[in-house]
């Protein structure tokens, strides 16, 4: 209606994405919960929120946040699994929401028609991930499996009880229990049942490929990359024209579909980096090409006279992941259905937001670095429109440019890369703010 076009136009204008967040907050029904402050203190305890004084005063310094935090908590925790489904599509819905820490929520608010098959796109790769990921099997035996695991998905009964997975039960459930999950593949549509083959196929053999190959150069970087994330944005691109709810463009979007799983991709290897050089045994993600400039070994990062050549690298790494924000804004450009724009454009606002709290930060040497949780939810309650998401994304190029310290190396280098990001959002944002304006008149 009019006066929802005069909000954007306003926002638009004002070119302030805290519009955004006030708007948000004030779209919250506050009469009731808020009106006992001591029972909203018990209620973040009970959800085991307060678990440390630092956390406590992160909620006193930003109470926006909280207040969306707690109504969210209070309305959206519990996922909405669908009532009255056979019994092994229940057990796929029910185990998405185990195995899945972010995507399970927006997956189960998709329309009936992707909501299945999306589900089970994801169930078929994260089981696939978990033989990938178990370190414990030896790479010869673990090829094998990745082979033996597209031959058999399509298999009824088929399922692997031999303990991969079970650093988390969850994943080794699924795997216990695949058979469940190929129960329900097989009822699915031929069209959809081939997206997710041929995904599932080329990643296997992608996988494969990296078991015995390191990650030297940038092109192995995005090679590596794309096996693991870009094809599923291909994938996801795909089923989105199947179900008739996109146009044909998505019929073969994959340059942007890969570029946009491409910036997930790289912005968890950045962020991952404590946990990955820690693990056992040690994984190594960043290109060998861009680390072996400031250290000998990827791990000497973490101590502290490596800290300053490790910020330098980190801060290459961020600028890279930054590099894919145009193909994300014009691939959200073209989503027209709500619950598919939500879908995608929430991990990528995460993204973004990750990736500020990442560049130049020491933490991420020697610890984990996550964006708060109330932040996380004010994300998650914002990106709704085209506009709103352009927005999210300037206002963390802005506090990441803010960042940029005046001795980096590369800081021409990460500086035009935002303010290329920034080009393109400000040419989409004045495009709509002039499709308003024409409504209006």
């Amino acid at each position: 209606d009019q006066s929802s076009h005069r909000v954007i136009t306003s926002m638009a204008l004002s070119k302030n994405w805290l519009h955004v967040m006030q708007s948000s907050i004030r779209s919250i029904p506050t009469a009731g919960f808020l009106s006992n402050i001591p029972g909203l203190v018990v209620l973040i305890a009970l959800f085991g929120l307060i678990k440390q004084r630092k956390k406590l005063f992160g909620l006193i310094r930003h109470p926006s946040e909280t207040v969306s935090l707690i109504y969210f908590l209070t309305k959206y925790r519990r996922s909405k699994i669908p009532l009255n489904v056979p019994n092994d599509e229940a057990f796929c819905y029910h185990i998405l929401t185990k195995v899945s820490r972010s995507f399970s929520a927006v997956i189960l608010e998709l329309k009936p028609v992707l909501r299945l098959p999306i589900c089970i796109f994801y169930l078929v790769l994260r089981a696939l991930d978990t033989i990938e990921d178990d370190m414990s099997i030896p790479i010869e035996k673990k090829k094998a499996l990745l082979k033996e695991f597209t031959e058999m998905m399509e298999t009824p009964g088929w399922n692997s009880r031999e303990g991969y997975g079970s650093k988390n039960p969850d994943e080794q459930k699924l795997l216990e229990h695949f058979d469940q999950v190929i129960s329900v593949y097989l009822r699915l549509d031929p069209g959809v049942r081939n997206v997710i083959r041929s995904i599932t196929i080329e990643m296997a053999e992608g996988m494969s490929e990296f078991l015995t190959k390191q990650v030297e150069s940038q092109q192995d970087y995005d090679l590596y990359c794309h096996y693991v994330a870009g094809l599923v944005g291909i994938g996801l691109s795909r089923l989105f024209y199947l179900s008739k709810l996109e146009g044909k463009p998505f019929q073969s979007l994959d340059e942007l579909s890969n570029s946009m799983g491409l910036f997930l991709q790289k912005t968890n290897i950045t962020r991952d980096y404590h946990e990955d050089v820690t693990d056992s045994p040690p994984r190594c993600f960043w290109p060998k090409e861009v680390w072996e400039k400031h250290a000998f070994q990827l791990k000497d990062f973490m101590r502290p006279q490596g800290k300053n050549r490790g910020l330098q690298c980190l801060n290459l790494m961020v600028t890279d992941a930054l590099c894919h924000i145009p193909d994300s804004i014009e691939y959200l450009h073209l989503v027209t259905d709500p619950d598919i724009f939500r879908f995608c454009a929430i991990p990528q606002v995460m993204a973004i937001a990750t990736l500020e709290r990442c560049y130049n930060n020491p933490n991420v040497l020697t610890s984990e670095v996550k964006i708060r949780k109330g932040e996380a939810v004010q994300l998650l309650m914002s990106a709704h429109s085209f506009l709103n998401v352009c927005f999210i994304f300037k206002h963390y190029l802005d506090l990441l440019m803010d960042k940029i310290p005046s001795d980096e190396p590369n800081a021409d280098r990460t500086r035009e890369t935002c303010l290329a990001a920034k080009r393109i959002i400000n040419q989409h944002v004045a495009s709509s703010v002039k499709g308003v304006r024409s409504d209006e008149a």
